[in-house]
């Protein structure tokens, strides 16, 4: 090994380090305003730790309906990502195994959706789900969101079913197995870590979505998680720490999921890549 190969990398390590504080301080700012008091938030140094510690912006967070606002963005959530892998995973087995022309179609169709912004469908939809009588209800929360994440899904998918060997699904059709035989026992477990990095890549965009339970929503009753943060906003002050409380509650489900979900999230980052 050559002198020069053996020399620290000072460049990318500085980098590394300035990288680390970009997606730390912010961690930690929120962290320790959470627990401050609302009353010495102007006074006391920012980057610091609080001299006394508080929790009473959680207790405030509970006692304002967070458990509901969650429960809300639960269902929704899941709704949306369950419908929208299930969903996808049929269509990608169908663009990868058919060959008629319509499946060729079909998913030009879907990479078309790609293209098209969220903002600029929300006066449409908003008018549709009134006529329909959904304003103002959860589902008018979980439809288009199943709609605009259906296309990145689908694209993620068909490009790992792609890479699934021809000679399996030869094999299993051989063994008599139909299509949907073939697709739980075979597609399915093999696009595991695909399903998995798309699942939690479409439960991170609904349960943080805010334009859609803004404009399609109005009661209490039916707000999710990004709108509860509004119930600390008076109408001359902000109580800080009770929002930055509720955004270190609201983040605990999805660190949850990630921690559940990492091994087949990091496996499933470069699947169906390789061709």
């Amino acid at each position: 090994m050559s002198v020069q190969s053996r020399r620290p990398n000072v460049l990318g390590a500085v980098g590394g380090f300035v990288w680390l504080a970009v997606i730390i301080v912010p961690i930690y700012y929120v962290v320790i305003t959470s627990l401050r008091r609302q009353e010495g938030y102007f006074t006391d140094n920012q980057l610091l730790p609080p001299s006394n510690p508080t929790l009473e912006s959680y207790a405030l967070v509970l006692e304002r309906g967070f458990l509901l606002y969650l429960g809300n963005s639960v269902i929704v959530t899941v709704a949306t990502v369950a419908v929208t892998v299930a969903v996808s995973l049929m269509a990608a087995f169908v663009i990868v195994r058919s060959t008629r022309w319509t499946a060729r179609v079909s998913f030009t169709l879907l990479l078309m959706g790609l293209a098209i912004p969220l903002q600029a469908t929300i006066v449409p939809l908003f008018y549709m789900l009134s006529k329909a009588g959904l304003y103002d209800s959860l589902l008018a929360i979980i439809l288009p969101s199943i709609g605009f994440a259906i296309p990145v899904t689908v694209l993620i998918l068909v490009n790992f079913v792609r890479d699934i060997p021809k000679e399996l699904f030869e094999s299993m059709r051989v063994d008599g197995s139909g299509q949907w035989r073939i697709l739980w026992s075979l597609v399915f477990p093999l696009a595991r870590p695909a399903i998995v990095t798309v699942a939690v890549y479409d439960a991170l965009t609904v349960w943080n979505g805010f334009l859609f339970a803004l404009v399609l929503t109005q009661s209490p009753e039916n707000r999710v998680l990004p709108l509860s943060l509004w119930t600390f906003q008076g109408e001359f002050n902000v109580n800080v720490p009770g929002i930055m409380a509720a955004v270190v509650l609201s983040t605990l489900p999805i660190l949850a999921l990630y921690i559940l979900g990492r091994r087949q999230l990091v496996s499933g980052m470069t699947a169906g890549f390789s061709k």
